[in-house]
């Protein structure tokens, strides 16, 4: 890293990995709860929260002119999908012990958009990179004959994630108007959940003050490292913000397995080893490049 790089930008980008990787262990003390009703509170929470950030921080002029576009907000609803997928499978996988696998996902995702952007956009790759993505497919092909079956877990976390970085990238708006747009769309369907579920889910073991408290902090979860990596953004460049990204899935995976307990197979080891060999590969790659 060149000596003229901005400290505060590294420091926030380092910040809003670290609580996303750190999330598991907050999502995890929520499992009182359903995987459908976490999410649910999340986008709850998440609304007023945005709706103050961008209130003090831009206005809500991108807003307006987003509900102006219907083309845009018809982008946006598929990227809510994609979005509300991927939070209910990594909530899911976490609460019910399978967030080595969900981290696997994450760590996929960085060549994932390689390959989309081959297949989809008509990117030209470089031979490393072809290198780092046959090197994933690998990992994921040990996986399958370890396992006898898909990760179904990880590259549905990756599907969903590398399908709406590919939908936003061809959204004309911006990540934290974005986002608002896509959890007031989503806002409906949590409020009708968490309703139905008051009404119909079974009944949720007592729990003390403090872990009622922890509902609307995952709105926090959502926003605060979202505003973090929005400031780094801006003050680094692209290639040491895309190495340091590989931070969140690193710590998701040293949760999963020294303080949540789970276990780690050979066979999960060697995927895991393919999959690390192609994202150094791939680092190794931009960073020269850069």
């Amino acid at each position: 890293m060149s000596a003229g790089l901005d400290r505060r930008g590294l420091a926030a980008a380092l910040a809003a990995f670290f609580i996303w990787g750190l999330s598991p262990i907050f999502f995890k003390a929520l499992g009182w709860m359903s995987a459908a009703e976490i999410v649910s509170q999340r986008v709850l929470w998440s609304v007023p929260l945005l709706a103050i950030w961008l209130a003090l921080s831009q206005g809500f002029g991108g807003v307006r002119a987003a509900l102006r576009s219907p083309r845009l907000l018809g982008l946006l609803c598929f990227t809510t999908l994609c979005t509300g997928g991927n939070w209910l499978l990594y909530v899911w996988a976490v609460v019910h012990g399978r967030t080595v696998e969900a981290s696997l996902g994450y760590f996929i995702n960085p060549l994932l958009n390689v390959a989309l952007g081959a297949l989809v956009l008509r990117e030209r790759l470089r031979p490393l990179q072809w290198l780092a993505v046959a090197m994933a497919c690998i990992g994921v092909v040990w996986r399958v004959l370890t396992l006898g079956h898909l990760p179904w877990i990880a590259l549905a976390v990756a599907g969903t994630f590398g399908a709406y970085g590919l939908l936003r990238k061809q959204a004309p708006i911006d990540a934290v108007n974005g986002l608002f747009i896509e959890t007031v769309i989503a806002l409906p369907v949590a409020v009708g959940y968490l309703l139905w579920a008051t009404q119909h889910a079974a009944q949720h073991p007592p729990v003390d003050a403090l872990h009622r408290l922890m509902l609307p902090a995952a709105g926090l979860i959502t926003t605060v490292p979202l505003a973090l990596f929005a400031s780094g953004a801006r003050r680094l460049p692209l290639s040491t913000l895309g190495l340091a990204q590989y931070l969140a899935p690193t710590l998701q995976f040293l949760c999963a397995i020294l303080v949540l307990g789970e276990a780690l197979g050979p066979g999960e080891l060697w995927s895991f080893a393919f999959i690390w060999a192609g994202l150094a590969v791939y680092s190794w790659d931009a960073f020269r490049r850069r």
